[in-house]
Parts: structure tokens; sequence; C-alpha cells
């Protein structure tokens, strides 16, 4: 016999005939080819969390490339979200973690723009399902947000001359351009327009979709980008760098027959050993089918898809754990502590000079560079500096890597929020509707916006600052020029 909830579904299906979310109730309906989706009402806001896009990958499917779902006639009841993919930090985290989580205006009519969202945390950690990335403000705007999970550490990137049946190690980019082929097969069913798909995500995230951009196998999937704090002159580990990296990792696990058998636990602990000594252990590599090229060098071959960007960083990008990642930003500089205070004369101490340094050359000169590189493309760009901190934490800031999320998400009082003044409300408002305004028509001005000029031949940027929200040169040329020809780049 069937539940009711299952016979209000059923009914509402019946009643439209339409591809696009339905309710009866309290209940938002969707049909995706893989069943019949039951969602959640919260506000304005109908949610469907928890969506798998793809089979587990556990057992023999682990290391493997993501397999599809069998179409199905059940109902699911899509109200909680999934458990997130494998991670240290987080004792729910499980393997079977492909899963996607959707938010749309309730009682709205399609087809509405779509905002696929690529979570950040250096290919090692964090989740979709995290509270800063709920995704109903967005959607209150008259979006479709979608949030992915993917694989991560060494289940998502991991390269071994004994999986190497199945690709490359990466994995997670894999999942990627599944869950993204997931959206514009169903995307429709929860009112969305598969024909006007924006990404964007931040750190890790925003890496994801520049190979996107680079990926013969993603490109027709989405039709603009928009890169938060991309490393944009990273090097990718090659195929043979990758392996060692593998044949390293399978030597801490130990002794075993299979090591598809071998319990997560010590797959974790054998990730921390690695991760340790470098924090690129578990990173996108070299495989020549997904990623053929680095970022630097696949933009400045105009190999990207040349569609609307936009691209920038914030101010401060070190983290609570950016040590070990500054330490090796310094490595590779050909100037001391020393002759880099002349840089930064307001740093007080040579660990604030690292810190800056380490901002500008991983992150401001190399959106730079990207941002200069896409437009000579003659693609529509539009480059930004986050420098905003919320007023009650201006006294004693806290990491600055990531900052902008909480203002585009628009969410508060959930870890890593805070509660918004008026002033924070007003420009995290600014944020988002810059970002809705891009992804719904490719240009990110509108009424009672600051204009943004695009960043043509010139380099124009989007200021955001305490004082003010502007366009106009960007004021670190000068400096981001002496790194740049000082590094040879």
């Amino acid at each position: 016999m069937r539940s009711p909830l299952a016979l209000i579904a059923a009914l509402a299906l019946l009643c439209t005939g339409s591809a696009a979310a339905q309710a009866v109730g309290q209940f938002p309906f969707a049909l995706t080819r893989e069943g019949q989706m039951l969602g959640a009402v919260q506000g304005e806001v109908a949610s469907f969390k928890g969506l798998a896009y793809a089979a587990p990958p556990v057992g023999s499917l682990r290391w493997r490339a993501p397999q599809a779902l069998p179409e199905s006639s059940e109902m699911s009841m899509a109200y909680d979200y999934g458990a997130p993919c494998l991670q240290p930090s987080l004792p729910a985290a499980r393997e079977d973690c492909l899963t996607l989580n959707v938010f749309r205006p309730f009682g709205v009519d399609g087809p509405l723009p779509v905002m696929v969202f690529i979570h950040g945390g250096g290919f090692v950690r964090g989740t979709a399902n995290d509270p800063l990335f709920d995704g109903s403000r967005l959607a209150q705007a008259g979006l479709i947000v979608v949030t992915v999970n993917y694989r991560l550490g060494a289940l998502g990137w991991l390269a071994h001359p004994a999986l190497l049946d199945d690709g490359s190690g990466n994995f997670g980019l894999m999942d990627l351009v599944t869950a993204l082929r997931w959206v514009h097969d169903n995307v429709a069913a929860f009112g969305g327009d598969a024909s006007n798909v924006t990404l964007f995500g931040n750190g890790a995230g925003a890496t994801s979709i520049a190979l996107l951009m680079l990926c013969a196998q993603s490109r027709d999937l989405f039709q603009k980008a928009i890169l938060q704090s991309l490393p944009g002159r990273a090097r990718l580990p090659s195929s043979q760098e990758a392996k060692a990296a593998g044949q390293q990792f399978v030597a801490a696990i130990g002794k075993t027959a299979d090591l598809r058998a071998v319990e997560p636990a010590r797959l974790l602990a054998a990730e921390r050993k690695l991760l340790e000594k470098s924090s690129r252990s578990f990173v996108p590599a070299m495989d020549g089918k997904l990623v053929t090229e680095d970022i630097a060098a696949g933009f400045a071959a105009g190999h990207e898809s040349r569609i609307p960007l936009i691209i920038g960083s914030n101010d401060d990008e070190t983290r609570f754990d950016s040590e070990l990642e500054v330490k090796e930003a310094l490595s590779s500089s050909t100037e001391s502590i020393d002759q880099l205070r002349k840089l930064y004369p307001d740093a007080r101490r040579p660990s604030d000079v690292a810190a800056s340094f380490y901002t500008d050359n991983v992150f401001s000169e190399p959106v730079r560079m990207l941002a200069r590189l896409h437009a000579a493309t003659g693609a529509p760009t539009y480059r930004y500096r986050f420098a905003y901190v919320p007023e009650a934490r201006r006294g004693n800031p806290d990491e600055g890597h990531g900052r902008e999320l909480q203002f585009i998400f628009g969410v508060e009082g959930v870890p890593g929020a805070g509660i918004f003044s008026r002033r924070d409300r007003e420009v995290a408002n600014r944020m988002r509707a810059y970002w809705v305004n891009f992804a719904k028509n490719g240009d990110p001005n509108g009424a009672e916006l600051p204009h943004w000029d695009a960043a043509a031949d010139r380099d124009h940027l989007l200021l955001i600052a305490n004082d003010r929200t502007a366009s106009g040169d960007d004021p670190l040329t000068e400096r981001l020029d002496r790194l740049a020809r000082g590094s040879g780049k």
C-alpha cells in the first residue's frame, strides 16, 4: 500500500503533467531520472537535500569513475543532507557521499537560472552541507541553487598504477563532471534552465571550475563561471609525481591484499602522514584526459571556455591552517623577508610580511593574470578584490580566506558567519546582487549598484572595502608588478 506522501506526490504528477517542481500542500515534488523526489519548504524556499547523482563509490567502486544510478519509480524523501565525504575532521563523514542539494524559490515558475556551488577545502576537507552554504537567500532572488559533494583526499585524488584501469586518479573531478551532467539532465524537474548554468566556488572549488573550463568533457555543461580566490599559478603534479605520491600513501597504509578493502580509518591515518609533509599531496594531477595542462598555461593559450567570468580574491587569504602553505610560498620566492618588508611597510612582524606575500603571490597576482588573459579572448571579464571586514571583527580580524562566502550566501547565526551589523547586511545584499545578476544575464551590474567596469584593456576591478564599494584601477598594481617581475612571471 502506498504511503500518504507517495499518493500526494503521484497526484501532483498526474495533475500537472509538468517537468517543473510542483507542490501539493507543503511537499514540493520533482521527478528525476532516478525517481520521485519529495522535498521540504521553509519560508519562501523549497529544498531537496541529499540527492544522489551517482552510485555510492564503495567496495569495488572505490577509486573508480562514478557509476550511473539505475532509473527508478520509487519515492525518495529529500529532507536531510547526505553524509559529508570522508575526511579526518568530520566524524559523520562517509565514503557514500556523492550527493547534491537543490534550493529553489517555492511557488515560482521556471525556467530559472541555475547556480552550482563547488566548495573549497584544499581538496581534502569541506562539505556542501555546511550551514554556511545554505542556498536559500540566493534562491529567494529567483534562482535554482545546487551545492555539490565530491570525493576528497586520497579517495578523490589518489593516482597509483594498481588503480589506473579507471582513469587518472582525478576521481573528485570525475565526480564534478558527473554532477554537472546530472544537473543538465534533471534541473528542469526543479524549474531550472539547463542552458543557463553558472558555476561558482572558492579555493579548491575555484581551481576545479577553472579545470572544468579547460576540460572538453564538461565545457558544454555550463555557460558562466565565478572564480573566487583561485591560486591561478599553482603547478599541478605530473602523472609521474602523482603516482609517486600514491605509492607513498600505499606504503603508509602498510601491507594489504586489496586496497579497496582497507578500512577508512587506515586510509585517513595514511593520508594525514602525507599531508604533514606537503599540503599538495592530494590534488588534481595531469592525466592526459580530464587534465592536460596547468591552469595558467591553458588560459595563456586561450584553451578555456570563452564564457562570461567573474574572478577575484580577498585582501587576506590566510587560514587557520595555512602555515605550511605560507612556508611553501616563501620557499618559492627569490626575495628574503627583509627584501619583502619593503613591499609591505605596514607589516609589523615577519609573520605579517609572510602572510601578505602569500596572499599576493598565490592569489592576487595570479588572479590579475588570469583576468587579463581571459579578457583578451573577448569574453566578458569582471575582477574584484574583497577587503571588507565585518564590523564586529575589525579589532581582531579572523582568517581571510573564504570571508566573502558569508556575504554571498547571506547566512547569519551559524559557525563562521557571525551576526551581521546593518552595514554588514548592506555589503552582503550588494555582493549577492552582483552574483545574482551575473547568473541571470552574464553582467553583474544592476539598478542601485555601484557600476562594475569590465576588466578589458585596463586593470580595472571592483574593490569592496570597509569604506566603499567602487570600480577603478587596481591600487596594488605597482606591488603586483614587482612581484611578477621578481618571480619571472
